[in-house]
């Protein structure tokens, strides 16, 4: 009997914390009392925050709309000048109409900075799923953690996947209207689809991202958007060294200026790894270690036991992506494409490629993965964007590499050393590997970049090498994912 009474308290209690606190903080506790997570303090303070944004979501004044639909009609040489007139017209009809003086100023946004596995994502996730799309009914419920009398329009997105979107939008609309502004039209459209945007995964590491940025955002918040994000970076260390930086600089002030920066900076532990592999996605095998064929055999054998079914015959499939682009598979079946990581690495493929490659095949089979490094900083980038893809879509990613795990991803670091006239940017290895690799950027007075080798200069894009240390944080990602992806539950089902 005082068992019972003791978890009838118990559930009380429980019952009582979630009244009195938010949805977000509710649905962590949740997870607590069933076992999935350990209660961490910068978690915890992180939740109140979220739950904090969640209740100013309600006094969010509506997106602006539009009096016409720009993209259906050409635009005049006077077009922003236009769109303008008409933002400014329906404001006013939408206050008319909504009463918009009885709304507060628009909620400050969340920046979330952290290392990987610290709950980031995890916690972004739980205040997403605890803000509902409202039915006309709901605001005669009782729910005290349903919005009333607001309907906001949600949208959550990998941000490699996001500007990936934004750049599609800008190319249709460039193909119709050539001489045209494309961002206030792409941000209108954003806005009006979502009203919430939650990125996983911010970085900048594309000079063409980095141009777009401020005014896209700057757009996106005068629409009444609210945006939160998480990052591996902080502010000040987005873009680090990459071109025309200064450029880049007022989107990092108004991030700081339009945002609130928390950072979880103080909480190291990586809580993916708490959860092991099942062994069953990650095989290596070095026939020179092992002095015979039989280990690779094996793995062999099980990657064919993954694959399963029969393969589609020898005609290939194409995999058609955004911008007209296509990717051939050559081994696939329903269910599962079977690749050389050169296929897909060594190649110019990027995050479209790979998102449609996800959408198409809930299991994806990579063998010969080597060991990344400094010297395979494009193939290495490219592969980190392939799992973030398979991250995001929960395809089941399947590897046969030439090292274990925990050597797979070498750690090395950029630094930026300069003197009086030169500037040099330095990419090396930090250890775990037997070769060296140093390349030596020099500025010149005229202000252009060069590599220089030991066989003499040679032409090289800056933007390359000075991510360097973002494809580090990236490769600090990736493992951590790759940890979390071989559990036995992971997998679209």
């Amino acid at each position: 009997m005082k068992a019972v009474m003791k978890n009838m308290t118990a559930k009380h209690r429980v019952a009582r914390r979630s009244i009195l606190t938010g949805p977000v903080t509710a649905a962590y506790e949740r997870k607590i009392n069933a076992g999935e997570v350990q209660r961490d303090e910068a978690q915890v303070a992180l939740a109140a925050k979220l739950d904090a944004l969640y209740v100013s979501l309600a006094s969010l004044s509506p997106v602006p709309s539009r009096i016409e639909d720009p993209t259906e009609s050409r635009c005049t040489s006077n077009g922003s000048q236009s769109l303008a007139r008409s933002l400014a017209s329906a404001q006013s009809f939408l206050r008319k109409k909504f009463h918009l003086s009885s709304f507060g100023p628009p909620p400050r946004g969340l920046y979330i900075h952290g290392p990987v596995g610290v709950g980031k994502s995890f916690l972004m996730d739980l205040f997403y799923a605890s803000v509902n799309i409202p039915d006309d009914d709901s605001c005669c419920n009782n729910d005290s953690h349903s919005l009333k009398h607001v309907k906001i329009t949600k949208r959550r997105v990998h941000f490699h996947e996001f500007m990936l979107d934004v750049h599609h939008r800008i190319f249709v609309y460039k193909q119709k209207h050539p001489r045209d502004d494309a961002i206030p039209i792409i941000a209108q459209q954003l806005a009006q689809e979502a009203q919430l945007l939650c990125f996983d995964e911010f970085q900048v590491t594309d000079v063409a991202d980095a141009m777009i940025l401020k005014r896209l955002f700057s757009l996106l918040l005068n629409c009444n958007v609210v945006v939160v994000a998480t990052s591996n970076r902080s502010p000040d260390t987005l873009y680090e060294g990459g071109i025309n930086r200064s450029l880049f600089l007022p989107f990092i002030d108004m991030l700081k200026h339009k945002f609130d920066i928390i950072s979880m900076e103080d909480s190291p532990k990586d809580y993916r790894l708490a959860t092991r592999a099942d062994g069953q996605s990650y095989f290596w095998s070095n026939k020179d270690v092992d002095g015979d064929n039989n280990s690779n055999n094996n793995m062999q054998a099980q990657l064919e036991e993954i694959f399963g079914g029969t393969a589609s015959g020898t005609e290939a499939e194409v995999i058609q992506v955004l911008f007209g682009r296509s990717v051939q598979v050559s081994r696939l079946n329903d269910r599962c494409a079977w690749f050389d990581f050169a296929e897909l690495c060594y190649q110019p493929l990027g995050a479209a490629d790979y998102i449609s490659l996800c959408d198409r095949f809930p299991v994806i089979i990579i063998e010969r993965v080597p060991q990344l490094d400094a010297n395979h900083l494009n193939e290495a980038r490219r592969f980190v964007t392939l799992i973030d893809a398979c991250y995001e879509s929960r395809t089941r990613l399947v590897l046969a590499a030439q090292v274990p795990l925990d050597e797979l991803f070498v750690d090395f670091e950029a630094r930026v050393e300069r003197n009086d006239e030169d500037g040099e940017l330095i990419v090396s290895e930090k250890g775990g590997n037997s070769s060296s690799f140093a390349t030596t950027m020099i500025r010149t007075r005229q202000g252009e970049y060069y590599e220089w080798s030991a066989t003499g200069r040679i032409g090289v894009s800056l933007a390359q090498l000075s991510s360097a240390n973002d494809l580090a944080f990236s490769f600090r990602r990736a493992a951590s994912r790759l940890v979390e992806m071989g559990g036995k539950q992971w997998g679209r089902h």
